[in-house]
């Protein structure tokens, strides 16, 4: 058993329940878009709430539920460390891409 099947059944999923999207499957649902489509996250799976999406950042990803969790440095590079980063920062998750709201 993998981690993110590890993951699925710490939160009760079914192995065919979707709980992730990976980049490939963004760019596939991207592409039946037209590019000057504004970018819009919902603040949950209910739709309470809604942000435009401003930006994004690549690091790595740490699962606490299928709803929650933690997002962290894949590794530290001196980049980081000159930008006040730490080894606290680094987090053992999965690659991922953050996107991030205006609020």
């Amino acid at each position: 058993m993998n981690a993110r099947e590890a993951r699925r059944m710490a939160a009760g999923m079914a192995a065919g329940e979707k709980d992730e999207m990976t980049v490939k499957e963004l760019r596939e649902l991207l592409s039946e878009y037209e590019d000057d489509r504004v970018v819009v996250l919902a603040s949950d799976a209910e739709g309470n709430n809604y942000s435009p999406c401003c930006g994004g950042w690549s690091g790595s990803y740490l699962a606490y539920s299928t709803w929650s969790g933690e997002m962290g440095l894949e590794k530290l590079t001196d980049e980081d460390r000159e930008a006040g980063y730490s080894e606290e920062d680094v987090i053992n998750g999965v690659p991922a891409l953050c996107l991030r709201p205006v609020n």
